[in-house]
């Protein structure tokens, strides 16, 4: 049964009602906004930074053009996005959470990039923008977080222009065998109690570590961006696959 068939959904290793879930998800960056770039730093050791930027060096995008960073929240990725298109292009960060899209303005302003950015409070499986209005949509570390996954990676790909691409970077399965139980000792030992001590909320932080494991494996997502009517569609592995980059275009 796929989520949006069934009335029920997981919320990290929860069973929980479907349309409780967003509720849910809101709550935990509700409380970690304020917090959520530096918990980054440390849980990746920096290394969030370099997936981010490999993953804006295959946006395609060119000055001028129009991007879309779904889920956006602090704005890392719109940012660079801001960067490539430059100051005659257009950048729209949007997330569904007011306490993390609150946060990205923030931080944007600080960088100075206010001239072509939008900020939009909306759900990734509704996105309110015609058809074909963006070169690239990005999807940062948010995918895993979305209730329905077919409907927002279908959203995702009707507002791409023809020869558009979509990037989703999200974290998913090692490939390597022994980085397996190092990776689970980390997620499920150390970041609760690093989050207790940094954001003051060890129970948001193992639902991000419960939710990690939940998301499709990389094969799976792969799929999911095909049936959505992604085309050459292909993923990277970095990091040995904690994190895997997919990338599929709209012809």
């Amino acid at each position: 049964m796929s989520e949006r068939q069934s009335d029920t959904t997981h919320f990290g290793f929860q069973t929980v009602p479907t349309a409780d879930k967003a509720d849910r998800v809101r709550g935990v960056f509700d409380s970690v906004a304020g917090r959520y770039d530096l918990m980054n730093d440390l849980m990746s050791g920096g290394l969030h930074r370099l997936w981010k930027h490999y993953a804006l060096g295959r946006t395609g995008l060119r000055p001028g053009g129009r991007a879309l960073d779904v889920a956006g929240g602090t704005g890392d990725l719109a940012a660079g996005l801001c960067r490539r298109v430059g100051p005659g292009g257009q950048v729209v960060l949007s997330d569904i959470n007011a306490e993390m899209l609150s946060e990205g303005r923030r931080r944007l302003l600080d960088r100075g990039l206010v001239a072509n950015v939008r900020l939009i409070q909306a759900n990734a499986e509704r996105l309110p923008f015609p058809d074909g209005a963006f070169d690239c949509v990005t999807i940062g570390f948010g995918l895993r977080n979305v209730t329905d996954k077919p409907a927002a990676l279908a959203e995702m790909q009707r507002v791409l222009k023809p020869g558009g691409r979509l990037l989703v970077l999200e974290f998913s399965r090692p490939a390597l065998a022994f980085l397996r139980p190092i990776y689970d000792w980390y997620s499920f030992q150390v970041l609760p109690r690093l989050g207790a001590a940094v954001a003051d909320d060890g129970d948001s932080y193992r639902y991000l570590a419960e939710s990690i494991r939940m998301h499709p494996d990389q094969e799976t997502l792969l799929s999911l961006m095909q049936e959505a009517g992604l085309e050459d569609c292909r993923y990277h592995n970095l990091t040995g696959g904690i994190v895997a980059l997919h990338l599929g275009f709209r012809y």
